[in-house]
């Protein structure tokens, strides 16, 4: 190898340039160091006509370099040509590769080349080939009207798609004209300073104005105007222009319906797409004591929550918002100070002419005074009906528990007039003292209940439940007797419970008699009492064996008035009426379980409070 040729390698592997060659008499393909490194293979690698081929991806790449060897082989012709390649490491890489012809006698007897690795070069201009596309593409296809202008003499020299269905101009016709001409001649000079004043501080500025096209129609735009940029000696400038004609309508028809809601009485607020307050009338800030700062770029309503401000009417408003549909509630509000008021409110989107929603209009009253109204009424109402029903409960004991004790002493005064026995005698007197005192003492408390009556809330009072059980079985202890029902109560000796007693007294009676009389008559009769506590509720259980009740065809009805189920003679279906009512009364409740031939197990449930 001659110096000259060894300076010649030593001068390509500083600057990473790998050597090759092909003999084309003994068919033996050289690498140097450089060119295996390129290909990423060892050194111990040996390239062949057919493994340096796979180099290549089968595609055009390997076709190229084959027609371009053969054609240098037959036709001694060189190329310069850049390729893609796959490394031995399977890493894609662009080389430029050189080939040179040595003859002899005029035949090529050897190929000399070089290949080096411009992956990096390649790549940028990949990604520039890329951005000038995407810059294309979003030149081509943007909503806006695109202008690039010669900053040095006005002068358009491009723009896009756009700027001719903006202007009715094509594009030749726009391109080369001055950017002036697009204007009307009265706005000429605004847009003239505001270019000026742009090319001074090179930032982005936005200004409005309007544009004159080919037809004659004049159009607002918004004028938006970038930094300037260079190519050459030439700097030039982008122009974004923007069709604002819908919206400017839009501002119109705003400033007329603010002028036409500034005065009116009813409240009314204008919300964006996403419910933030664009707009209010003095009516709402009046009420709200809000000013117009304070809620705009608010949702609608937010600053009016309060403690009390219910979160489902809320929640509804908010699902209305968000599905674009109108709505029509009433909600509690308060206003700045916190105050309360009740506020009606109508929700009704706008929509554009394709179908997009471009504001909602909240219309609204202050209707406090009426809702005060309807509380009051329907205060009055409760009233009216709790004391309806009381009066109604009250002429029910007066008929139900009188007859109840008035038949128990009818019941001792025929045993001692039929009883010739004088000591037998006597000893009922004592049932009849305590029937007549249990009659007082129900009176007593009926005239109580009278006094109560003028009152909206009947008092409660706190009683040993167990008094109350042992003085019901004292008072019908004849009837006891004569049932020879078992009566087995597991109530403490210091529950108490706190209940209207003339209703108390009611209820025992009511429940005890029941299962003396609805008995069955093929065994012994047992009633237990019994109790649980809950945390609002005092739950007294009364389970008997009787003859039970068909609830399956019944229960709809068993607590109502005049119903019997047994056919009794004595059954006068008012008693289990009564009791509802009663419980009902003090804000209590009875259930039932029962089984035809089994027995029942009434639950009352004593409300504490």
């Amino acid at each position: 190898m001659t110096n000259k040729l060894k300076l010649y390698f030593k001068a390509a592997q500083s600057a990473k340039i790998g050597i090759w060659e092909i003999n084309l008499e003994t068919n033996l393909i050289y690498w140097d160091s450089v060119t295996r490194c390129i290909h990423e293979v060892s050194e111990e690698f040996i390239p062949t006509t057919k493994n340096t081929i796979d180099f290549y991806s089968i595609d055009k790449n390997r076709d190229e370099i084959e027609l371009l060897i053969e054609r240098a082989i037959v036709e001694g012709t060189p190329f310069n040509k850049t390729f893609q390649i796959t490394t031995a490491k399977n890493n894609i890489k662009y080389v430029e590769g050189i080939c040179q012809i040595e003859f002899l006698n005029k035949k090529p007897i050897r190929l000399l080349g070089t290949f080096q690795d411009i992956t990096k070069e390649q790549n940028l201009i990949n990604e520039l080939q890329q951005s000038v596309e995407k810059f294309s593409s979003i030149f081509s296809s943007a909503n806006d009207a695109i202008f690039i202008i010669d900053i040095s003499n006005g002068i358009i020299t491009n723009c896009n798609p756009r700027a001719s269905e903006l202007t009715e101009y094509d594009n030749s016709e726009l391109v080369g004209i001055h950017n002036s001409e697009l204007f009307p001649v009265k706005y000429r000079k605004e847009v003239r300073v505001f270019l000026k004043s742009h090319l001074t501080k090179d930032n982005y500025i936005v200004n409005e104005t309007y544009i004159k096209t080919k037809s004659g129609l004049t159009i607002p735009v918004e004028v938006a105007s970038g930094k300037k940029f260079k190519v050459g000696d030439q700097t030039f400038s982008v122009c974004f222009f923007r069709d604002i004609s819908e919206r400017r309508n839009v501002e119109e028809n705003m400033n007329m319906l603010s002028l036409a809601a500034s005065e009116t009485t009813d409240t009314i607020v204008i919300a964006n797409p996403k419910g933030k307050a664009v707009w209010a009338n003095n009516a709402y800030l009046k009420l709200t004591g809000f000013n117009l700062q304070e809620i705009l770029g608010e949702k609608a309503g937010y600053l009016s929550k309060g403690p009390e401000t219910d979160k489902r009417t809320t929640d509804k408003i908010r699902k209305a918002i968000q599905d674009k549909q109108s709505i029509k509630v009433t909600i509690l509000n308060y206003n700045k100070q916190k105050e309360k008021y009740w506020f009606e409110l109508n929700i009704t989107p706008i929509f554009d002419n394709n179908n997009n929603c471009i504001n909602f209009v909240g219309v609204g009253r202050d209707v406090t005074a009426r809702k005060e109204k309807e509380f009051e009424l329907r205060g009055l109402l409760e009233v009216t009906s709790h004391q309806n029903n009381k009066l109604f409960n009250f002429a029910h004991i007066v008929s139900h528990n009188i007859r109840s004790h008035a038949s128990n002493l009818s019941m001792v005064v025929d045993v001692i007039e039929n009883t010739e026995n004088t000591a037998e005698k006597l000893s009922y007197f004592e049932l009849f003292k305590e029937g007549t005192e249990k009659l007082s003492e129900t009176i007593e408390y009926l005239n109580e209940i009278i006094t109560i009556q003028k009152n909206t809330n009947i008092e409660k009072k706190e009683i040993r439940l167990k008094d109350e059980i042992e003085k019901t079985k004292y008072a019908l202890s004849l009837s006891i007797k004569e049932s020879q029902i078992s009566i087995i109560d597991t109530i403490p000796e210091d529950l108490t419970v706190c209940v209207i007693p003339a209703y108390l007294d009611s209820i025992l009676l009511n429940l005890f008699t029941n299962a003396i009389k609805y008995r069955h008559p093929e065994r012994k009769a047992i009633l237990k009492i019994g109790y649980e506590i809950d945390e609002s509720y005092t739950i007294i259980t009364f389970k008997d064996n009787g003859l039970g009740i068909d609830l399956e065809k019944n229960g709809h009805k068993i607590f109502g008035m005049y119903k019997t189920f047994h056919g009794n003679d004595d059954a006068r279906g008012i008693g289990l009426f009564i009791t509802k009512n009663q419980l009902e009364a003090m804000d209590g409740k009875i259930e039932v379980e029962s089984k035809v031939g089994m027995g029942s197990i009434f639950k009352i449930y004593l409300n504490e409070k």
